[in-house]
């Protein structure tokens, strides 16, 4: 019996000495990732990034809690539905943050599958984003008023500008600020700076109510002006700027 055994391996080798090798095209499937069938179209994933919000029908697919109902011909989770879109979907549960395209036109077929996988936080997100392109698309409006009983006053219309003034300030100021100083903001759309003093040679400082030196308040205006300009703003109109010079103007208007 040994020796037929052994004839049958010498003889088996001789035809294909390949046969008795172990086979280096079958790969033991991970258990840590999945591949999905949305639409037709194939995308693989963790588990632990399917499973990122509790209660999605994700979370449920990839933790087992939820049998799988139909499968493709190569035995993958199928779901009927939006194939090409559903990468916008497994984008958000990696990094948590909502990027589309400047171009992109589907948020309603977007927020439709958002609603099918049960994902309140992508809901969430794509109404913050469709409030932000809604903003993007209005006009916006820029004024900067220089009013000696007043003070410094910069208006937007639109609330990023004026957080990019407030962050520049920041990082200009010679008090080392850890952030915007509360006491100049008077909402998300104006900042107003009602303290200064003037220094030797005639330009005013900014203040906190403490004494806190700022900056000057000519550089705070040439530093809106330019974040104005880089912003895509343009100009429309200055008062008082006989001096020659638009820092040296009451107030300024820039629309975009």
């Amino acid at each position: 019996m040994e020796w037929n055994l052994r004839r049958m391996d010498s003889e088996l080798r001789q035809i294909n000495p390949d046969l008795l090798q172990p086979s280096k095209s079958i790969k033991k499937p991970s258990s840590g990732t999945i591949t999905l069938n949305v639409g037709g179209f194939l995308y693989a994933a963790h588990r632990t990034t399917l499973s990122r919000h509790q209660g999605s029908v994700l979370e449920e697919l990839a933790s087992g809690r939820k049998p799988i109902q139909h499968t493709d011909s190569m035995g993958n989770p199928f779901i009927d539905r939006d194939g090409p879109v559903f990468r916008h979907i497994l984008n958000f549960l990696r990094t948590g943050d909502l990027q589309l395209p400047d171009d992109f036109r589907e948020v309603g077929l977007l927020r439709g599958e958002a609603e099918f996988y049960r994902l309140s936080g992508l809901v969430e997100a794509i109404s913050e984003w469709e409030g932000m392109r809604a903003a993007q698309r209005e006009p916006a409006f820029l004024e900067v008023t220089d009013e000696r009983s007043q003070g410094f006053k910069v208006y937007c219309s639109d609330p990023s500008f004026i957080d990019k003034i407030k962050g520049r300030l920041v990082q200009i100021s010679k008090s080392r600020l850890d952030g915007f100083p509360e006491e100049f903001e008077v909402s998300s759309n104006v900042i107003q700076f009602r303290h200064f003093i003037k220094s030797d040679p005639g330009s005013r400082l900014v203040l906190k109510q403490d004494s806190t030196f700022l900056c000057t308040l000519e550089c705070l205006k040439l530093e809106t002006v330019m974040l104005a300009l880089k912003a895509g703003f343009s100009l429309i109109s200055s008062l008082d700027s006989s001096k020659g010079s638009v820092v040296a103007a009451e107030a300024l208007h820039f629309v975009k």
